[in-house]
Parts: structure tokens; C-alpha cells; sequence
């Protein structure tokens, strides 16, 4: 059994529990889960024992109702706690969120105290965070992540930092966790963190969940850099009409979210060719299915120039939702395994900006083969 905690009921949280439900009810097929029916945890042994959020207008209800709000076919929950209130730290300023965080009422270490005592009840495996896009600066050392904690610097800290660093105290007093970052906030990929999350028993995955266009886009960079072609330039945006895409109407936030997308090219060819990728814009009838558009401008033999041009339109969280049903189970592998710290060959595979930090992009079938290989299954294709 995997016992999980979410961090963030929103869309992509609500739609992979709503998702695991009807797995376990055999009601949908595991399309979308790359190693659907092949790990040793079957999706009935996950369970979902807590979740949490700063919407006032979800907490204090269960679990079933707050998802009900974005997939209607699901009214009831084989596991259906109450959303308890978390910490925000700005994190959803100018969203049409009430916000209510524990930080509201009590200082930072106070706060995180309050989430400890209260996991430590709950007992998860695997903590998912799966928060609202934040502006951060990562500490790079542990002294000035925990001098921040103890001065109650609010301004410094995002949410995010605030959940891994109460990880490490949680997995350190219960002997062992895990923590699942798929926003864009380094916690894989600072140094402060990995130290901390191998000191103290935690196993983290991260950074920044790859989904849609920015996965696609490697294979295609890879694609071109083993034929030996000379890529000129790269354009890559989408546009949705979700919460997150909302926040990143915020400058601060959109950064965030362009380097870990950004990322990919120099690590994918070698040389950081002129590009520009990153959300680039919020259009509320879209929804939650974004609008994605390629342009990859390239030279070949002798000269020639050629482009291509690809564009989709993408469930943006119904694909990282898939992608949940497997990291909290290879979270849980990893616990049992006590690899405690970043794991790259899961990070490859499932992150945008894979951790640690000096982890690169590469391409995605041989990400997917060494994840394979870490997992204890057999390589598919080499």
C-alpha cells in the first residue's frame, strides 16, 4: 500500500484522484500512465489520506466535494478526507481565491510544526505538491533555508519551500518519505533541499511535471541533433484557460515557468540555440485543454533550411494527473529502497527540469529506458 498526502486540490490534484478512482473501479483504461499495469503496486493499493489547500471555499470540506467541483461524474471517494488548510505565502495573490493560510495566525515554524504533528497522524508515504506556479529564488544552502524559517521571513519563502522543508522533519521523526514537486519551484533541484532530504529520510522527485509541448519538443531536438542538423531557432508557447495559466499572468510566476521549459534546448543539443518558449497567455474559454504551437527552424545538407510547425490542443491536466499514478508509486519503491535524496533517472523521465541540479534534459525514449531500468523492469526498446 502507498499511502498518499496532496498538497494543492486544484485541477491537476482533483483530476488525478477523480482518475484513480475509476482505475480502481476498473470504469477507465490506464491510458496515460506510462507504467501503467508493470509496477509491483497496483493502483487499488494507493490511498489518498489527506489533502490541503488555502481556498477558503474548499476547506473544511471532503475530499469528494472539492473534486466533484471539476469532474462531475465523481460524487464519491473510496478514500474521502477533509481538506485541511495549508500555507500560501502570496502564492495566489490576484487569483479569485479567499486565501487562508496557516502562516495567517502563527509564524512560519509554528506553521510548520502544525503540518508535521498533523502528517505524523495521517502517516503518508508520498507527499504531492502540486501548488500553484510560485516566483522563488532557490537558497542553494541549507544555513540560509533554515535562517529564513527562523526569521519568520515570509517575503523570502514561497509555499512550496515551506512543504519540503516540512518533509524532511516529517520523513526524519516518522523514518521515511516522499515528496513529488511537479510545479517549477526548485526543491530536487537546490542543493539546500537535496542535502536536507538525505539527512533526514526523504526521497524527493522533481522539478516542474513534463506534460505536453515541452517533452514533445525534446524528442523532436533529438530527433534533429542525432540526423546532425543545425537547429536556428525555436518558438514554443500555449496558451490555457486553467487556474495556473491565470497565475502566470504574474511576471514573476511566467519566469519560473520559462526556465525549467527552457531548459531542454541547451541540454538536448549541445548549444543553446536562440529560442522562446515559455506561457504565453491566459484565455478562460479554453479551459483546461491549452492551446500549444511549435516552430523549429533548422539547417540540413547543403545548406537547405527547412521548418517545421506543430500545433494541438492538450488536456494540460489530465496529462500530469497520469504522471501522478506512477511517481507516487515510484515514490514509494524509492522509500522502500531508502534512496533517500533525488533520484535523476525517475527525475529524467517524469520532470522538465530534472534534479539535482546538475542533471541535464535528455532525450525522452533513453530517460524512459533508464527509468525502466531503475524500476526493476525490463528495458522496452534497447
Amino acid at each position: 500500500m502507498v499511502k498518499v498526502l496532496i498538497l494543492g486540490q486544484g485541477y491537476v490534484a482533483s483530476t488525478f484522484v477523480a482518475g484513480l478512482e475509476k482505475l480502481k473501479k476498473g470504469e477507465i483504461e490506464p491510458y496515460g500512465v506510462p507504467l501503467a499495469g508493470e509496477l509491483p503496486i497496483d493502483f487499488k493499493d494507493i490511498r489518498i489520506v489527506g489533502s490541503y489547500d488555502v481556498d477558503r471555499a474548499k476547506i473544511g470540506k471532503k475530499l469528494s466535494e472539492v473534486v466533484s467541483q471539476y469532474w462531475c461524474d465523481v460524487n464519491s471517494l473510496s478514500d474521502d478526507p477533509v481538506v485541511s488548510t495549508g500555507v500560501h505565502l502570496g502564492s495566489v495573490k490576484n487569483l479569485p481565491i479567499e486565501a487562508e493560510g496557516l502562516e495567517d495566525s502563527m509564524t512560519l515554524k509554528e506553521a510548520i510544526e502544525r503540518l508535521v504533528d498533523e502528517w505524523s497522524k495521517l502517516d503518508p508515504d508520498v507527499i504531492v505538491n502540486t501548488c500553484t506556479t510560485e516566483a522563488f529564488k532557490p537558497f542553494g544552502n541549507k544555513e540560509e533555508l533554515l535562517k529564513a524559517i527562523e526569521n519568520n521571513d515570509k517575503e523570502r519563502l514561497t509555499a512550496t519551500q515551506v512543504y519540503a522543508y516540512a518533509a524532511t522533519l516529517y520523513a526524519k521523526k516518522r523514518g521515511g518519505a516522499a515528496f513529488v514537486n511537479v510545479i517549477p519551484t526548485y526543491i530536487a533541484n537546490d542543493p539546500a533541499f537535496v542535502e536536507l532530504a538525505k539527512g533526514n529520510n526523504l526521497v524527493v522527485f522533481g522539478d516542474d511535471g513534463a506534460t505536453g509541448a515541452t517533452p514533445f519538443t525534446a524528442d523532436v531536438l533529438s530527433h534533429l541533433a542525432q540526423r546532425n542538423r543545425y537547429v536556428k531557432d525555436v518558438a514554443q508557447f500555449n496558451i490555457g484557460g486553467n487556474m495556473d495559466f491565470l497565475a502566470l499572468t504574474d511576471e514573476g510566476k511566467n519566469k519560473s515557468k520559462e526556465f525549467t521549459k527552457s531548459s531542454i534546448v541547451k541540454d538536448i543539443l549541445g548549444y543553446d540555440a536562440p529560442h522562446y518558449i515559455k506561457p504565453t497567455g491566459y484565455l478562460e474559454p479554453l479551459g483546461d485543454k491549452k492551446f500549444i504551437a511549435i516552430h523549429i527552424e533548422y539547417t540540413s545538407f547543403n545548406g537547405a533550411t527547412d521548418e517545421l510547425m506543430i500545433s494541438g490542443r492538450i488536456n494540460d491536466s489530465p496529462a500530469l494527473g497520469g504522471l501522478l499514478v506512477d511517481l507516487v508509486r515510484l515514490g514509494k519503491i524509492a522509500l522502500n529502497r531508502k534512496e533517500y535524496g533525488t533520484v535523476y533517472p525517475v527525475n529524467a523521465f517524469y520532470m522538465k527540469n530534472p534534479g539535482p541540479f546538475e542533471g541535464k534534459n535528455i532525450p525522452r525514449i533513453i530517460a524512459y529506458e533508464k527509468m525502466r531500468i531503475w524500476a526493476g523492469l525490463k528495458p522496452k526498446w534497447l
